[in-house]
């Protein structure tokens, strides 16, 4: 990643003055749903089962270089929680001189970390402008314990995250954005999904890493979404048969969507951060990432998003 120098001072700069327009948004409170709350703290339990041994250090999908040369700012500042600025990473192509599509990365359980960055950097290579955001109010963990109290607290209290993450949309749209989409994974997976919901005719796409998913076909129905789901058949956390479920309520309603179960590995198979990397499925949804990112938010992809 490299910071933004002369040459792109004013993109930046333009970014900061949106954002500090965006700063007094932000969420009403609401009293969370308790149904919602409860599904969520079983899928802390199977986070906390499938990520046991497992580690923060970067994995093999932070190796690769982002396809062209970059510009970062590692903290753009893009809404504000109880009077304080949240700041995520905004990461863009270097020879960007006009808005492009965006997309808003939601991270893993660690948090919004380097491994993290990294990812937003590649997909920033692919020729988007990536506001990773942040759920967990500038704090990582770098043990399973640490992540695992981190995810309770947005389960528990999810109504600042959705706040956060209307917020990161109006902050791109504002900003010229002429289609955005989500991607996540693991915990920032079932975000994704969220986002979709939350935004059901505006966002342009919604890119799911083995997050949470749900068959309430009254929670599906209003999506105007095209969905791409990536899971992994041996994950205890994220069931095979929530996905199959899922994928059959999508299909029940005609939905946009596309579910792949890849054989044989485990949850976080394409994380950035971890040990359950499985590097040929998670290359080969990382080209299927790609291809459906391209489909739905180029210049002449259907929908006005």
């Amino acid at each position: 990643m490299s910071d933004a120098g002369p040459k792109t001072a004013v993109i930046l700069a333009l970014f900061l003055a949106v954002t500090l327009f965006l700063a007094g948004c932000g969420g009403d409170d609401v009293a969370p749903d308790q149904a919602e709350v409860e599904v969520g703290r079983e899928t802390v339990e199977g986070m906390s089962r499938e990520h046991a041994d497992d580690s923060a250090e970067p994995s093999p999908a932070t190796d690769a270089a982002p396809a062209q040369e970059v510009i970062s700012d590692p903290r753009m500042p893009y809404t504000e929680a109880e009077d304080e600025l949240v700041y995520g990473y905004f990461a863009a192509p270097a020879d960007v001189f006009e808005p492009l599509p965006a997309i808003i990365v939601i991270h893993e359980w660690w948090g919004l970390n380097d491994n993290v960055r990294t990812m937003a950097d590649r997909l920033a290579g692919e020729g988007y402008m990536v506001l990773a955001v942040d759920l967990y109010g500038g704090k990582t963990a770098t043990s399973p314990e640490g992540a695992r109290q981190l995810m309770l607290n947005v389960v528990e209290d999810p109504e600042p995250a959705k706040a956060n993450i209307r917020d990161a949309y109006r902050f791109l749209e504002t900003a010229g954005a002429p289609s955005i989409a989500s991607l996540g994974w693991c915990f920032g997976g079932g975000w994704s999904l969220t986002a979709a919901q939350l935004l059901p005719d505006q966002l342009d796409a919604s890119v799911i890493y083995y997050g949470q998913v749900t068959s309430d076909e009254d929670k599906l129905r209003p999506l105007e979404v095209p969905i791409l789901g990536l899971f992994a058949a041996d994950d205890t956390g994220i069931t095979v048969e929530s996905v199959e479920a899922f994928r059959a309520a999508l299909e029940r309603l005609r939905k946009d969507h596309e579910i792949h179960i890849y054989p044989g590995v485990g949850h976080a198979f394409a994380n950035p951060s971890g040990r359950n990397y499985d590097a040929s499925a998670a290359e080969d949804a990382w080209s299927k990432t790609l291809d459906f990112l391209a489909r739905h938010l180029s210049s002449d992809a259907s929908g006005d998003g």
